[in-house]
């Protein structure tokens, strides 16, 4: 039987004190608890590990809430410790280090400006000189060798909460145009900023409390600008060899130059375009732009039709793949070709083949989920003008049945989409003169300033969850929880081989996360506090607030957004697939 206590016995134990304890506790996951003066920093706080996981801590969850190493704790808290290899903290590395880059550069070369262009591969930001020529290899490795000055100095990295109008005033004194663009669309009436030195700038995040940690980057010298390389979450203590990715270069340039077209160089351009109402003009020409870059595809497969065969198409998630793949098609028509899709995924093994990963769950992403003999077996019999009969595979019961029997005429060409597309293992035997390979991305270059990009992972992300939403039922809370692991498999299978690609289209479009903007936002906001999830859609709601809404009436409903807004008309179009026996001539 359960005894309580007496009355009087809870009047012994319980009462009121007249002051605060001095110290305050903090529990780690692990069950352990660490104890220290009240108010003192949570870096003074953690510092008792030399890191968690494996990996430099660099922030902190405090009862659910993402905060810097700086952040004073005055009260009993449970935390967890962010290192280099989680989402947030290799965002807080990274930024800390363009700041670090900022300042050293800003110190070295006055009057003129430094601009982070866009993500590369493997690992690190391209960027480019704005009022002058771009840097010789010699001022490259001088401003790395200041940068490595201001490491070795472990120089603190200050925060400051001024007031909006201070802000301006100060961006105004600096001449930072960007800057000044966009906090016009500023709704909150503060701004918070870091300082380095005497180096102040706004940076949309999290920060590093000094500079003594940043000691893992180099700096490269490429094409027009240079690379800034910074480690990868898997390896955040070394720095892995820099991959070729001279087409991925080019697809940036190239849509650095359609941004000039449109005259939307920066967010706050594009916020203009909407506040004016010119909006429509940019969206017009933006999906013209796709079109004509589409349509250059197509030209370039039907110019070869008497030997390509087979168009293989493959890309990260959310990328378009199934929109482009449509209008791709219509394009391939008006050559007088016929695309027959082949689907990938009913080739899949049968679900007690799968193999597992490692966690022990069925595999669907790795190369081996895949009957690739039995897929090369078919298409080459189609290919001799055989009648082959296709499997369907059964995503309920995890079975392989028996699908359409089909034979195809001359003038069609297989379109086969799906996340082995740009492997050479896939269909390895057939020659590859008969093979167009095609790496499709949403590799957006607009920025909110020079020093604040917009992640290309954040775009294709807030795209999946609103198609999920939409056409799933799925909670953004799932969406993000499956992230990584969608992201681990993109790593592993899509991106080593993006540089095999015949073509490259980019998905991207300038004014799409605008489009996305009200879709998204309430989704959001129904992920529950206290979840991990909530860390992600806190980042990003603040991300959105940036950004005006566009009409969605205004979206054509060809347009690759309509895949996730909903509203394609594509929808409706369908190639030749699985289509019983017929000859197309």
């Amino acid at each position: 039987m359960v005894e309580f206590p007496s009355k009087m016995e809870k009047e012994k134990n319980i009462k009121f004190i007249k002051n605060q304890r001095s110290d305050v506790q903090v529990t780690l996951p692990d069950g352990r608890i660490i104890t220290g003066k009240r108010g003192s920093s949570l870096g003074d706080l953690l510092s008792l590990l030399e890191d968690w996981d494996g990996a430099p801590i660099v922030g902190a969850v405090v009862d659910g809430n993402l905060r810097e190493l700086t952040y004073s704790l005055n009260k009993d808290s449970c935390i967890t410790p962010v290192n280099m290899k989680s989402s947030d903290g290799s965002k807080i590395y990274r930024r800390s280090l363009t700041f670090l880059l900022g300042t050293a550069f800003q110190e070295l070369f006055t009057d003129t400006f430094l601009s982070i262009d866009h993500s590369v591969p493997s690992g690190g930001y391209f960027c480019k000189t704005i009022g002058r020529d771009q840097l010789s290899n010699n001022e490259i490795k001088q401003l790395e060798s200041h940068m490595r000055q201001l490491v070795e100095k472990d120089l603190p990295i200050c925060k400051e909460k001024v007031s909006l109008d201070d802000a301006i005033a100060y961006f105004k004194e600096k001449g930072y145009q960007d800057k000044l663009q966009l906090l016009k669309y500023r709704k909150k009436q503060y701004l918070v900023l870091y300082r380095l030195n005497n180096h102040r700038d706004y940076h949309h995040g999290y920060m590093l409390p000094s500079t003594g940690i940043l000691i893992n980057f180099k700096l490269i010298g490429s094409g027009e600008g240079f690379i800034l390389q910074y480690p990868r979450r898997a390896t955040p203590l070394e720095l892995l060899p820099m991959p070729r990715f001279s087409k991925l270069l080019d697809i940036f340039k190239q849509y650095g130059s359609w941004l000039e077209s449109l005259e939307i160089d920066s967010l706050a351009s594009l916020n203009d375009a909407i506040q004016n109402k010119t909006i429509r003009e940019v969206i017009l020409v933006s999906e013209a732009l796709h079109e004509q870059k589409i349509a250059q595809i197509a030209s370039t497969i039907s110019k070869s039709q008497h030997e390509l065969k087979i168009i293989l198409i493959a890309g990260p998630t959310s990328s378009g793949k199934t929109t482009f793949s449509k209008r791709l098609a219509i394009q391939l028509l008006t050559h007088g070709l016929s695309p027959f899709a082949l689907e990938m995924d009913n080739y899949f093994v049968e679900r007690e083949k799968t193999p597992l990963d490692e966690d022990g769950k069925p595999n669907f992403e790795t190369f081996k989920a895949l009957d690739s003999k039995l897929m090369e077996e078919d298409l080459k019999k189609l290919l001799l003008g055989e009648e082959v009969t296709l499997p369907r595979y059964n995503f309920r019961t995890g079975k392989r049945e028996i699908g359409d029997t089909v034979r195809i005429g001359k003038n069609q060409i297989f379109i086969i989409e799906g996340i082995h597309g740009l492997n050479p293992r896939l269909l390895a035997d057939i020659e590859r003169s008969k093979k167009f390979l095609i790496y499709t991305s949403c590799l957006t270059q607009l920025n909110l300033d020079h020093y604040n990009r917009i992640s290309t992972t954040d775009s294709r992300l807030i795209r999946r969850i609103v198609r999920d939403a939409r056409t799933r039922g799925y909670p953004a809370k799932r969406t993000i929880d499956l992230w990584e692991s969608v992201r681990r498999g993109e790593r592993e299978y899509i991106f080593p081989y993006q540089e095999n690609a015949d073509a490259i289209f980019n998905s991207a479009l300038v004014y799409e996360l605008a489009a996305l903007k009200s879709s998204a936002e309430p989704i959001l906001r129904q992920i529950p506090h206290g979840t991990e999830e909530f860390l992600e859609a806190k980042r990003l709601l603040a991300f959105l607030e940036w950004f005006l809404p566009v009409d969605e009436s205004l979206i054509p409903d060809n347009s690759i957004v309509r895949e996730f807004l909903g509203g394609s008309i594509l929808s409706e179009f369908h190639l030749w697939k699985n289509r019983p026996i017929a000859t197309i001539d």
